[in-house]
């Protein structure tokens, strides 16, 4: 390690520089001196623009990291095997500015936010970065040819692209942006480049749906049979939204789109050789029909995207699957999660700290033992209203009358707003205020944030009941039962 001052080395200028948040123990960056708190300046004489170039360049066998410390300019030389985890945790996936998106869409949920939320859930993205990344959905309205040549020389794979429609001027029209009209032609690009690209359409009633739907289902044929998937998605509407044109399904209209699906995906089996095109189980619940056969879907390619999650928590609940399949933390993905540098898969696929902390259905350290209600208790399993009807059969199945499903019923953003993943804080203490005391509450860890943060702000220790911490899916459900159902039958009053 080497010292020098600001006068002997110019510092690089940047908007956002990553800070280490943690170092792994007995990693090669904790034997060189790496301490958390450390802000990166530069790694092998370059400055990352993001994670992943930060991982490409430390899963080089010498890596050269310099950083401030305190006012202090510190250099570090560290030697390690090529693709070794270095074992620093960083604060960002992008470390310079994030790019925003500058359309306007009516549906776009984040307009549809209430005022004094965290500043970063008001961040509007367009980056392809952070559809790498975390799966977030780009209209690919600021793609660029260097992107393009990043994308593909870096493969950079898979992204997830917004198509809507694919009409020229509806798509234009839907995104408030005349580059939305020809925008989709990077699409083309990526596909004749080989990078897996999983599309999403947003569906709004009187707009992009009917004719319109099925019109795009034919241009995605004949334009982009290369596409891995395709999601058919509702439009989320918040109490706070202010655009008269937006509004829910009827059932008719939930009921259509469904057909159209289930239509198209004949169509194209039989052209392609594979479904492509799902409905979100929204549409189902919304045209009160019966989820499809867990084989109609293909293996879950869209399960993140609220498709398939169903007849996935179905099957891990009945034991019919020894593996989860797990979900991503909802809308706000990539503002509380953590940067994952497994995402990128160049040289090593492991996280440079090793996997990243997972909820278990254990007591918060900071609530007192004391608390905890008896494992022969009543159990309460809190869900969203989009949840319940799902989780709700698989309960009663069990035929025990200690288990009931506690519906908590979204009046912090309101509206159809009934995913389990944005439950907040304050809605959940609400419900369960009006719980008995005593009683054990499961809460799917979906909701919150890897410091246990609901999406108002509020922390798990606000609320008015003990909660059980588990992880969303149908094996830590049905294990956390069995559990409390075992334990309970030896436990003495």
């Amino acid at each position: 390690m080497s010292v020098t001052t600001d006068t002997e080395r110019a510092t690089p200028t940047r908007s956002l520089a990553p800070v280490v948040v943690a170092v792994g123990a007995g990693s090669p960056a904790e034997v060189a001196g790496v301490r958390a708190g450390d802000e990166i300046v530069m790694v092998n004489g370059d400055v990352p623009r993001d994670i992943i170039e930060w991982q490409m360049a430390t899963d080089e066998a010498a890596v050269e990291l310099d950083v401030q410390r305190g006012g202090l300019d510190l250099a570090f030389s560290i030697e390690k095997r090529e693709g070794e985890p270095l074992g620093v945790d960083v604060s960002s996936a992008v470390f310079d500015r994030v790019r925003t998106c500058d359309n306007h869409c009516e549906f776009c949920f984040i307009y549809q936010l209430p005022k004094g939320m965290r500043r970063s859930l008001y961040l509007k993205d367009d980056d392809y970065r952070l559809s790498f990344l975390y799966g977030n959905f780009t209209t690919l309205t600021r793609f660029t040819e260097a992107d393009l040549e990043r994308v593909v020389t870096e493969r950079l794979s898979p992204l997830h692209v917004s198509i809507h429609a694919t009409d020229p001027d509806i798509r234009s029209n839907m995104l408030k942006n005349p580059r939305g009209a020809m925008s989709l032609r990077w699409l083309r690009a990526l596909l004749d480049h080989d990078i897996t690209v999983r599309g999403q359409i947003v569906v709004c009633p009187g707009v992009n749906d009917g004719a319109v739907l099925a019109d795009t289902m034919a241009g995605i044929l004949d334009q982009y049979p290369e596409l891995d998937s395709v999601a058919v998605v509702p439009l989320g509407i918040s109490k706070f939204n202010g655009e008269a044109a937006m509004r829910f399904h009827t059932v008719d209209e939930a009921r259509a789109v469904v057909d159209i699906v289930d239509d198209w995906q004949d169509v194209f089996q039989a052209t392609l050789g594979r479904r492509m095109v799902y409905a979100a189980d929204e549409y189902y619940l919304m045209a009160q029909r019966p989820f499809p056969p867990a084989e109609r879907y293909d293996g879950f390619p869209m399960h993140e995207d609220g498709i398939g999650m169903a007849r996935t928590f179905e099957a891990e609940f009945h034991g019919r699957t020894d593996e989860a399949t797990g979900v991503r933390r909802g809308f706000f993905a990539a503002v509380d999660a953590p940067p994952n540098p497994a995402a990128y898969t160049g040289l090593r696929s492991s996280a440079a700290c090793g996997p990243a902390p997972s909820a278990t259905p254990e007591m918060p350290a900071s609530t007192s033992i004391s608390l905890r209600p008896r494992l022969s208790a009543p159990v309460g399993v809190l869900t969203g209203e989009l949840g319940a009807p799902v989780i709700t059969p698989l309960i009663e199945s069990l035929g025990r009358d200690d288990v009931r499903v506690i519906t908590v019923r979204n009046d912090f953003f309101g509206g159809n707003t009934g995913v389990t993943g944005l439950m907040t804080g304050e809605d959940v203490a609400r419900t369960l205020a009006a719980e008995p005391q005593g009683h054990r509450y499961l809460l799917p860890d979906v909701c919150l944030s890897d410091e246990g943060r609901f999406l108002d702000g509020t922390t798990i220790d606000e609320l008015p009941r003990v909660v059980e911490i588990i992880e969303t899916d149908g094996i830590a459900l049905r294990t956390a039962l069995e559990s409390a159902s075992a334990r309970a039958g030896t436990e003495q009053p």
